[in-house]
């Protein structure tokens, strides 16, 4: 059953009534797993530009979804690099990317294979 998110603030999202203070990978599984992000820090030097590395890991890990649902941040800092979104064109999966706490309800609804990474600072 997927996890659904009850809420966000500033340095946390609470997912199952659990609140945790990192970045979040949610797997089609349901599977909660912390990110990965250094995979993006190792290439821009932070965690705001998801690089090609971090997509194709989000992307194998997930088992290959349809759509990624991206919490951007509480202000949506967040987005792809240029490869990643060709990445992700490339595998049909859609990309839905809005700040953290209005990406929740997209998730919460969705159906499907789908994959959440969400941001929880800016």
């Amino acid at each position: 059953m997927k996890p659904q998110i009850q809420g966000t603030r500033f340095g946390s999202i609470t997912i199952d009534g659990k609140p945790l203070d990192h970045d979040v990978l949610i797997l089609p599984s349901g599977q909660v797993r912390k990110r990965k992000k250094k995979l993006s820090k190792a290439v821009y030097g932070t965690s705001h530009t998801i690089s090609l590395a971090e997509a194709e890991y989000v992307y194998t890990q997930s088992g290959h979804p349809e759509a990624l649902i991206v919490g951007a941040g509480q202000d949506g800092m967040v987005h792809l690099s240029s490869e990643a979104e060709r990445f992700f064109a490339q595998k049909n999966c859609r990309v839905f990317l809005a700040p953290t706490p209005a990406a929740i309800e997209p998730w919460n609804a969705a159906r499907g294979k789908v994959a959440g990474l969400f941001h929880v600072t800016c």
